[in-house]
C-alpha cells in the first residue's frame, strides 16, 4: 500500500517527464527518452520541453496519443480507400516558431482551402509541423513495433462539414484528422529545403504581442504544396486518438502513413537549431519535443492495406497430390 501510495504521488505531480533508460542497452548506445509516467521521479524535468513543465494534471481518458503501432495487431479493413488530399499552394501563409515546434499555417476560409477526404468525412487543412528528437535515433511520436524514426509531420486538418472553426473542432470527437509522415535519413530531400532554408529566420519563439517590431517572426511562406512531403506509397494505419498538445483533446482522427519519405542529417541538423524560448532569454534547444507514448488501451488500429503482402510473409505450398496421405 505505501508503494502504492508513493506510486500516486509520483503521477499526479508529473505526468509527461522522461527517464533515460539505463538498462538493457550498452552505457555507449544512445537511447529515446521513456515515456512511462513512473520515470517522472529521477528526471528532475531535465527532458521536458517547456511545454509540458506546468502541466499539473494526467491526461484523462482512454484515447490518448500517440501510441506503438504494432503492425501484426493491425486489423486490414477492405472500406479503408486511398486517402483524396486536395491541397492549393496559392492558400500557403507563413512560418513561424510556437516554441513547441514550428508551424506553416494555410488560408482556411475559403473554398480554396486545402481538402482531405477520410472515412466519408471531409476535413479542411489548416497547419502542419514536426516532431524531432536530440539526436537521429528517435524523434518521432508514433513508433511501429517499437521502432522510432528521426521526426514526424503532423498535416492538420479540421471537420469544416461539422464544426464552424478549428478551435470547435480541436475539441469534439471526429473534429480533427492528422496525418502522420515518419522521417527517415536517406537522400536529400529537394522540396523540404524549402522549408530548411527558412528555418534561420525562426530560431526564436514568437511573442504575442511582440515587444518590438525585430522580434515579430511570422515569415511570410507562399506557393507551397504539403502533398510534397507526403509519400508515394498510399497505405496507412488509422486509429482514433488525441492531440498530442494541451489540451490533449480526444478529437482526432489520425492517419499514419506506412512508408517513410527521406531526408539527409544536413536538414535534419537544422530542425535542431531552433530554440524553444524566445530572443533575449535563456536559450534552450528544441529538441526532444515529441510527447510521450501513451497505452493503447482497448483501441484497434486498422490499416488500409494486407498484411501478408506487405511483410512477404511466404505461404505454405500446398502439398502434391502424390504427397497426400504418405
Amino acid at each position: 500500500m505505501v508503494v502504492m501510495n508513493q506510486l500516486r504521488v509520483i503521477l499526479q505531480a508529473s505526468p509527461c517527464k522522461l527517464l533515460w533508460r539505463r538498462f538493457q542497452v550498452p552505457r555507449s548506445m544512445p537511447v529515446r527518452p521513456c515515456s512511462l509516467y513512473t520515470c517522472t521521479y529521477r528526471t528532475g524535468n531535465r527532458a521536458l520541453p517547456p511545454l509540458w513543465e506546468n502541466l499539473d494534471l494526467v491526461p484523462a481518458g482512454d484515447r490518448q496519443s500517440p501510441i506503438n503501432i504494432r503492425w501484426r495487431d493491425s486489423v486490414y479493413d477492405p472500406d479503408l480507400k486511398p486517402l483524396t488530399v486536395s491541397y492549393d499552394p496559392a492558400t500557403c501563409l507563413h512560418i513561424w516558431n510556437n516554441g513547441y515546434s514550428f508551424l506553416v499555417e494555410f488560408e482556411d476560409s475559403t473554398d480554396k482551402s486545402n481538402k482531405i477526404r477520410c472515412s466519408g468525412l471531409q476535413f479542411k487543412g489548416i497547419q502542419f509541423h514536426f516532431h524531432w528528437g536530440a539526436i537521429d535515433a528517435w524523434g518521432s511520436e508514433h513508433t511501429v513495433d517499437s521502432k522510432c524514426y528521426p521526426a514526424e509531420l503532423h498535416l492538420v486538418h479540421w471537420n469544416a462539414v461539422k464544426f464552424e472553426s478549428f478551435e470547435d473542432a480541436a475539441l469534439e470527437e471526429n473534429g480533427l484528422a492528422v496525418i502522420g509522415v515518419f522521417l527517415k535519413l536517406g537522400k536529400h530531400h529537394k522540396e523540404l529545403q524549402k522549408l530548411v532554408d527558412t528555418l534561420p529566420s525562426i530560431k526564436h519563439k514568437v511573442i504575442f504581442p511582440p515587444k518590438s517590431l525585430e522580434i515579430y517572426t511570422l515569415v511570410e511562406f507562399g506557393s507551397f504544396d504539403p502533398s510534397c512531403l507526403m509519400p508515394s506509397c498510399p497505405d496507412y494505419w488509422t486509429y482514433s486518438g488525441s492531440l498530442t498538445t494541451p489540451p490533449l483533446s480526444e478529437s482526432v482522427t489520425w492517419i499514419i502513413k506506412k512508408q517513410p519519405v527521406e531526408v539527409n542529417h544536413d536538414q535534419l541538423e537544422q530542425f535542431w537549431s531552433l530554440f524553444f524560448t524566445s530572443e533575449g532569454g535563456k536559450e534552450k534547444k528544441m529538441v526532444d519535443n515529441f510527447h510521450p507514448l501513451q497505452p493503447q488501451m482497448n483501441r484497434t488500429v486498422r490499416s488500409s492495406f494486407r498484411h501478408d503482402y506487405v511483410l512477404n510473409i511466404p505461404t505454405k505450398p500446398k502439398p502434391a497430390a502424390s504427397q497426400v496421405g504418405s
